[in-house]
């Protein structure tokens, strides 16, 4: 139990924590939809729990909740949605008042690829009937790339519905390294690929012969209107890749409040960060330290303001 707080207190916190996990992580649990996690910190010496920080894992949509004071802390993947937030954009109704307090380093992008025996060169051939592509995208209709595909799909007026009406089908997977995504590419049974999490089937996709599609300018500008932000994957980061391409960021996962969390409670929060650095699971490809968690840079992209409090302890620590 290394880095646990001595005391009897904190081993029956830490075995509810685990207790959590395991059934959040049972396989169950992806069927049911009870996969995420809320946790409340406060006092449990009287007859209800009177929670002093309430966090959750979840849907971009906690962002209302948050906005709400129901919810004091959540985490978000990717950092476009927060800013489509933010603005008021994309799946939000309106502006919401939150305030970052940290992004957790992830570098990823969004691609989509095309096989050229398709003969689809453009999105907006996929308006055309007779393209019958077998398209693998995530199950989960609330998957942030699902999110993103319709968003971008309508730059184009069309949607998935529209896509399945002109011939096209969907192979739906639970992750982007699931085991029959990875043999579709290889027998050939899939036409393309629309998702992120690049790093486990972008290069055998590119290998099987898949092409990536670039969105055009008018689509890049619109759906950076809503919040996403044009990237680039350099020719190199990937075997097979020819030349340089644009794309759109997948990077970030903010960790956000609401604008009028008391600074001191923010400021707690990312000293705790600090203090459990070395407890905290980094990805290793992409965390450079600390410094890295309030800045703007390719795996923690920021386009909403920090909190006070945040923006003070960054600086106190010498990263602002």
């Amino acid at each position: 139990m290394d880095g646990l707080p001595r005391g009897a207190t904190f081993k029956r916190l830490k075995t509810l924590w685990e207790i959590g996990l395991h059934v959040a992580g049972d396989a169950g649990a992806r069927r049911t939809g009870n996969r995420e996690m809320y946790i409340a910190v406060g006092s449990g010496s009287d007859k209800s729990f009177k929670p002093s920080l309430r966090m959750a894992t979840g849907s971009p949509l906690l962002a209302y909740a948050v906005a709400r004071d129901e919810l004091d802390v959540a985490i978000i993947n990717p950092s476009g949605l927060l800013t489509q937030a933010y603005r008021g954009k994309g799946i939000f109704s309106e502006p919401l008042p939150l305030r970052v307090l940290a992004s957790y380093p992830s570098w990823d992008r969004f691609v989509i690829l095309v096989h050229p025996r398709t003969g689809v060169t453009s999105m907006a051939q996929l308006k055309q009937r007779g393209r019958p592509l077998r398209i693998s995208i995530r199950k989960d209709p609330a998957h942030a790339t699902r999110i993103l595909i319709d968003q971008v799909l309508a730059q184009y007026g069309i949607s998935l519905g529209d896509i399945e009406s002109n011939g096209g089908s969907f192979h739906m997977i639970d992750s982007p390294s699931d085991k029959n995504r990875l043999k579709g590419l290889e027998d050939g049974t899939l036409d393309a690929v629309f998702d992120e999490g690049i790093s486990t089937w972008f290069e055998p996709a590119l290998a099987a012969g898949l092409e990536p599609l670039t969105l055009d300018e008018a689509a890049l500008r619109g759906l950076e209107q809503i919040g996403w932000r044009r990237a680039v994957i350099p020719t190199g980061r990937y075997p097979s890749l020819k030349s340089d391409h644009v794309c759109l960021d997948f990077g970030g996962w903010p960790l956000y409040t609401r604008a009028s969390l008391p600074e001191e409670q923010a400021y707690l929060i990312c000293a705790a960060l600090k203090e459990r650095e070395a407890f905290i699971p980094w990805d290793e490809r992409d965390f450079t330290g600390l410094a890295q968690l309030g800045r703007d840079t390719e795996a923690t992209p920021l386009d909403v303001p920090l909190h006070p409090g945040a923006e003070r302890w960054y600086r106190e620590q010498g990263f602002k």
